[in-house]
């Protein structure tokens, strides 16, 4: 099939459309959560592919900028938050260097995740699919699987799965079924009809005009043009498709949740409010202790099962812990504490969460599995290291938890993530497989903007979904949260406010699909892609 080559746009306005519909993504998610663009957003840009690909021949560079711009709205916006780590005065560094280091992190960010954007362009140009059901399909594979390995890597957030959350519950159960990118898959393919729709509605439009055209001048006979309508196959094709998703996301939303007494538990959560920049000094120590160790007092009397405590509530090694009012009191109250401090390994150290019994033993340890690129650790630190210097207040290097832990508590097997672990959807999963039964994520976000927070609240949501499980997630400044496995928030806190809250969730022990088979979509989607690809080739058949 040709493509019309009129020109509609100067190429500079095709930039600014491009980028425009990337920004209109980027507003899916906090501070704004307009989710519904993100069913539309990456049309224009398909469009643009798939046209500019034809008419840009020997202008690749050219080519290349509609998906960069794309990824720069999308990825710059969503991830904007970051800028909230200036001034980094509360870390010993100057005004100016922050400043440097900020604009840095945020760049690099950007150009990373825009350049997952590029090469699933570059390959749709390089497969050059011509028929457009076909072309759907690869699409959606070859994204999916590019957000595969980008997830596999260390920079991993802004993911098309995640624009959907908080607020689009019912597509967020398809999670259920393949995690993120049964999501992902589901975005990707909607967009792609629409942008098909829009693609055949031009084509049809210049064929009628060229045929009115022969017809007037007699030089073929007269035929009967197709109408120009917005409405058609694709377009009804995409409605079909976004309405039946979020009938099969309904069927799993709606599946009543047994509560049974056995297996409820009340859990406390003390959200500090103790700002970075005081958090290492006397001030912060003074106020961590007091805090922290009132609010499991308060909590205690309340009659809670256990206490849990932010990513790093006391700034303590392990070793040190033992002295401290909180673990006397846990000993004066026997209620099971779950604190946030600092390990040891070798001369290295970890960001941890320990269980703490009624008797005031350490009884488990979680270490943080994904640490925070600039934040946590420095990439290719030989490289970058004397650029940047290492932004951790403490000497020595931070190290990452083993990918393979196992987490045991007087209530059985749970499952943590330590705040950037949050994101990593496979952590979760894997230990809902080994028997995990509900969740803990404790996170320290006071660094960032509110954005960030509720972004990442977000992420928790779609993790209770996946594996079916109640979560408790605390934070040092906000948003604090207990989630259902339906991912309805039955209580957030305020943000930059101390408190304290407690709330009843049952331990579960099901499997859904997702635990059982992982993310078994993306290879589903290559397969059929590869064959409909070959079978194009061999055969050039219309699809």
């Amino acid at each position: 099939m040709k493509y019309p080559t009129k020109k509609l746009f100067s190429s500079f306005s095709l930039y600014i459309v491009s980028f425009i519909s990337g920004v209109l993504m980027g507003l899916t998610v906090a501070p704004v959560g307009a989710w519904f663009l993100a069913w539309i957003a990456l049309a224009p840009l398909w469009v643009l592919v798939v046209q500019k690909n034809t008419n840009l021949t020997g202008k690749r560079r050219r080519f290349f900028l509609l998906p960069l711009f794309w990824g720069i709205g999308y990825h710059g916006l969503a991830l904007f938050w970051i800028t909230g780590i200036h001034p980094m005065n509360w870390l010993g560094v100057p005004w100016l260097a922050s400043l440097a280091i900020t604009i840095f992190c945020l760049t690099f960010v950007t150009l990373w995740g825009a350049a997952i954007v590029v090469a699933w362009a570059a390959l749709m140009a390089r497969l050059a699919i011509s028929k457009p059901v076909l072309r759907i399909l690869i699409g959606t594979a070859i994204w999916c699987l590019l957000e595969g390995i980008w997830s596999a890597g260390a920079l991993w957030w802004s993911s098309l799965s995640y624009t959907q959350s908080p607020y689009n519950l019912v597509i967020l159960h398809l999670g259920q079924i393949a995690g993120p990118s049964a999501i992902t898959a589901a975005i990707v393919a909607v967009n792609g009809f629409i942008a098909e729709a829009w693609i055949y509605r031009k084509t049809s439009s210049s064929v009628s005009s060229a045929q009115r055209t022969l017809s007037s001048t007699g030089e073929t006979p007269a035929q009967k043009c197709p109408p120009r309508r917005f409405v058609n196959k694709y377009f009804a094709l995409a409605t079909l498709l976004f309405i039946t998703l979020h009938l099969i996301g309904f069927s799993f939303y709606s599946v009543p949740l047994s509560q049974p007494p056995e297996q409820a538990l009340k859990i406390g959560i003390v959200q500090g409010n103790i700002p970075n920049i005081i958090k290492l000094k006397p001030e912060g120590l003074r106020r961590a202790i007091a805090g922290y160790t009132n609010g499991y007092l308060t909590l205690a009397d309340r009659g809670v099962d256990a206490v849990l405590t932010p990513e790093g509530a006391l700034p303590f090694f392990q070793r040190d812990l033992g002295t401290t009012p909180i673990i006397s009191a846990v000993k004066e109250k026997g209620v099971v504490a779950w604190i946030g401090a600092f390990g040891e390994r070798g001369r290295s150290y970890t960001n941890s969460l320990f269980t703490y019994t009624g008797n005031g033993e350490a009884f488990s340890r979680y270490d943080k599995t994904k640490l925070v690129p600039l934040g946590e650790y420095i990439p290719f630190e030989p490289i970058l290291g004397q650029l940047i210097q290492r932004l951790s207040p403490l000497d020595e290097h931070q190290v990452p938890g083993s990918p393979n832990q196992l987490f045991d508590t007087p209530f059985g097997r749970v499952i943590v993530g330590i705040c950037y672990d949050s994101a990593f959807s496979a952590q979760f999963r894997r230990q809902a497989a080994a028997g995990g039964k509900f969740i803990l994520s404790s996170s320290n976000d006071a660094h960032y903007t509110a954005a960030m927070p509720f972004q990442h609240h977000a992420q928790d949501i779609m993790r209770a979904i996946e594996t079916d499980r109640w979560s408790v997630r605390t934070t040092n400044t906000g948003y604090s949260a207990f989630i259902d496995p339906h991912g309805r928030t039955l209580w957030i806190s305020r943000y930059n406010t101390y408190e304290t809250h407690a709330e009843t969730i049952y331990q579960r022990q099901t499997q859904t699909l997702y635990v059982r088979w992982g993310d078994w979509l993306t290879p589903l989607l290559l397969g059929l892609s590869i064959l409909g690809w070959l079978w194009e080739k061999k055969f050039n058949t219309s699809v």
